[in-house]
């Protein structure tokens, strides 16, 4: 009969954590009042206590906070794995049982896990160690070897290892800083740690050099120094090649030394059918497992197993414990390879693997893609990348030293594109010493958290074919957007690798008179403007301000592009915005100073003209009393003469050319018939070339259109400030009248009075 408590306490746990991982223990007026009042300083601990819902409404509000976005919260955790959550609670609870009881239940736990994954993973008489971190396993394996290669260094110490160094082996393509972490540990000098390049002339780039490291091994020894142990990959972290374990093995044994291997392409040891590169792992004197990602377990420990016939040097090298306790991490472990059986276990990682096969079936049919895989009918492992060699060819492709550089710019969008629109399909970026950037799909880590499905590849092979097209026009207009650029004086082309698009360019103001600091801002002023204006348009292309640590600054950055671009037009329209853009902020600039000197002329040239009426009028014709008797016996004609002020100009005209130029246009279009104007047909995009996909683009060019609507703009931004507006000018006018006040008019005879404008 099962213990109630226990039984009562894994169910009310199961609940729990089903309750915070749901997000769903609070009600509308509790996210309200925690959105208000949540705070990040601890409060004081209450002296009658908290009952259980409201710690765990508190662990809630920890694990949440403020995003209230369903299913982004915390991974997909299944049935196998909320098993391996309870394992946790349950060691806890476990420990309390009395000395005798719990050694026996540990027992029995650590050799059940333990056979267990020796007989999934066919590696034969070996021991097990349980462990958090994935190196510290191979941290006390190494102690493990140092204790048996040096008898008297229990008790000497590191005195042992003054005379002979001991020399630890590992591939250049482990994982980054592994080597160092083990010196860090084991409190060895960076000397003992000896990287092992990779194949270079022939073979595998991935694959450890065998013959170099026969050299290495035997110049060590006739150094005196101890070669003591090899880490090999069966899997490696960024393509999951597998060494040529089996010559491996063959070194280690003619040396006496210890053979540890690594990797993703171990979990594939429980299939039926195993790799020849692979099977060697189970002759190894130690590997190391990760189950948890390979079956979805969350927190369960990583395995080590080891083959050795002392359990005393074991002990002392913390492979193994007398503390019971410390047993008890195998426990999660326990419990979740019985929920899932041994069919359970292998289905899990057969799935993984047919999901990379048939994402490598369909790669083999895309002529622009090239993938680095090793061995590619049982590789678990799929990395792929943008190839340039089988893309379309052009006089405008990318060329010389700084083509990779571009191509991992493109691979690198390619790569994060991918994760956001297929996110189920778990893939990545990684960063390849000789291919440089891939894109890497490895199911057996992602894809049991995940739970990736064979139509979530099918998806990411869907993507991937309408990528590509964008990925091969954009390598092909990227020389052509530059040259274009260069041949326009008031651009200067940004040249940025890292940047996945056309490039980028900087429009350069043509004044020269200005200081640095003016120049400056006057440069970041106009790139700012045409970049909004430029977002603004009806286009598919993205402009951007560029890279987060671009060191080019006030720079327009232009994205991926299509078939159907036209690049001239683009680079054109570039200008033009940018040439109003410039102008429209000249005239206001000058305008207050123009505009004051203006007004000091008008009132100069008014005062002249009050002169010359004056001397034309007489004195006696300015005094009231005597002006109105003097007008009404010998009238004056008086004359009317308009003045324009001329902006651009800062001078003041005569208005007869104006309205005269003026009456004629009115005439001229009231007898012409309205010009006919070619817009673009609904829908259709700018920077399209003519006859180019499925829309056509209109005769009349859109940079035409574009220049005549922002100067309309410019125009009417400056009409505003003005109190008349002539076209095609921007005039100010000041009408100057000469008037006579109280003037007496012969019956039959009309006048009109006008006040003096100053």
């Amino acid at each position: 009969m099962m213990d109630p408590t226990l039984a009562e306490m894994g169910n009310h746990l199961s609940d729990a954590m089903k309750i915070l991982e749901s997000g769903k223990l609070e009600s509308e007026q509790g996210k309200e009042r925690r959105k208000l009042s949540w705070k990040d300083i601890p409060g004081p601990l209450q002296g009658d206590g908290q009952d259980v819902v409201s710690i765990l409404q508190l662990v809630q509000n920890l694990m949440h906070g403020d995003d209230d976005k369903q299913g982004q919260r915390m991974q997909y955790v299944a049935e196998q794995g909320h098993m391996a959550l309870l394992g946790h609670s349950l060691a806890a609870y476990i420990s309390v049982l009395e000395r005798e009881r719990l050694r026996k239940l540990t027992t029995r736990i650590l050799s059940d896990t333990t056979l267990w994954l020796c007989r999934l993973f066919r590696y034969e008489n070996g021991s097990a160690y349980y462990h958090e971190d994935d190196c510290e396993g191979l941290v006390n394996v190494c102690r493990l070897v140092i204790n048996t290669h040096y008898e008297d260094y229990a008790t000497e110490g590191f005195t042992m290892l003054s005379s002979k160094h001991p020399v630890i082996y590992q591939s250049a393509a482990c994982r980054p800083g592994l080597g160092q972490h083990l010196c860090c540990q084991l409190g060895l000098p960076l000397s003992c740690l000896c990287i092992v390049p990779c194949n270079t002339m022939f073979g595998s780039l991935h694959q450890m050099d065998v013959a170099l490291l026969d050299k290495l091994i035997r110049d060590d020894r006739e150094s005196g120094k101890v070669p003591l142990l090899l880490i090999a990959n069966a899997g490696t972290p960024g393509a999951g090649h597998t060494d040529k374990l089996s010559r491996l093995k063959e070194l280690c044994v003619q040396y006496n030394m210890w053979l540890h291997v690594e990797g993703v392409n171990l979990a594939t040891l429980a299939l039926g059918q195993v790799s020849s590169a692979v099977t060697p792992a189970t002759k190894c004197d130690s590997m190391t497992l990760t189950p948890g990602p390979w079956l979805g377990l969350p927190a369960v420990p990583a395995v080590t197993l080891y083959r050795h016939e002392d359990p005393a040097l074991s002990l002392a090298a913390g492979l193994t414990s007398s503390q019971p306790v410390e047993k008890l991490r195998a426990l999660p472990l326990w419990l979740s390879l019985q929920y899932l059986g041994h069919d359970g276990i292998v289905q899990r990682i057969k799935h993984a693997s047919q999901l990379s096969q048939q994402l490598l079936e369909h790669l083999k049919t895309l002529a622009s893609i090239k993938t680095s895989v090793e061995d590619e009918l049982n590789s678990p492992v799929v990395v792929f990348r943008f190839s340039q060699d089988s893309a379309p060819s052009s006089g405008g492709s990318v060329e010389g030293y700084f083509a990779g550089d571009v191509l991992d710019a493109l691979n690198r969008w390619l790569g994060e594109q991918l994760a956001q629109q297929v996110p189920l399909s778990g893939v990545d970026v990684v960063e390849l010493e000789d291919e440089g950037t891939c894109v890497r799909f490895s199911p057996l880590m992602t894809a049991a958290a995940l739970g990736t499905q064979e139509n979530d590849v099918a998806a990411l092979v869907e993507k991937l074919g309408e990528m590509i097209p964008v990925l091969s026009c954009t390598l092909r207009f990227r020389q052509d957007f530059k040259d274009e650029v260069l041949q326009q004086a008031s651009l200067s082309y940004i040249e940025d690798l890292s940047w996945p698009g056309l490039g980028g360019v900087r429009y350069e103001p043509r004044t020269t008179d200005l200081d640095e600091d003016k120049r400056q801002h006057s440069v970041e002023k106009i790139n700012g403007d045409l970049l909004k204006k430029l977002m603004e348009l009806d286009t598919d292309l993205y402009f951007s301000g560029g890279p987060e640590f671009c060191e080019e600054k006030n720079g327009i950055f232009i994205g991926m592009a299509t078939e159907d671009l036209d690049v001239a037009e683009l680079v054109e329209t570039i200008v033009s915005i940018g040439r109003d853009i410039e102008e429209s902020g000249k005239l206001f600039e000058n305008m207050t100073e123009v505009v004051r000197r203006g007004i000091q002329e008008a009132e100069l040239q008014l005062q002249k003209a009050n002169e010359e009426k004056l001397i034309e009028e007489g004195v006696f014709r300015q005094i009231p009393l005597v002006g109105s008797v003097l007008n009404w016996l010998s009238p004056v004609q008086a004359s009317v003469k308009g003045r324009t002020f001329n902006l651009a100009e800062g001078c003041l005209d005569s208005t007869e050319p104006v309205y005269s130029v003026k009456a004629q246009m009115n005439k001229e279009a009231s007898l012409d018939s309205p010009k006919s104007i070619t817009k673009r047909f609904p829908g259709q995009k700018l920077f399209r070339r003519q006859g180019a996909g499925s829309d056509s683009v209109s005769d009349t060019s859109s940079v035409n259109q574009l220049e005549e609507s922002f100067r309309e703009m410019a125009h009417v931004q400056a009409s505003d400030a003005e109190e008349a507006e002539v076209p095609q000018e921007h005039h100010v006018h000041i009408v100057e009248e000469t008037a006579l006040s109280d003037q007496r008019v012969p019956e039959g005879q009309e006048t009109e009075s006008v006040d003096t404008l100053r």
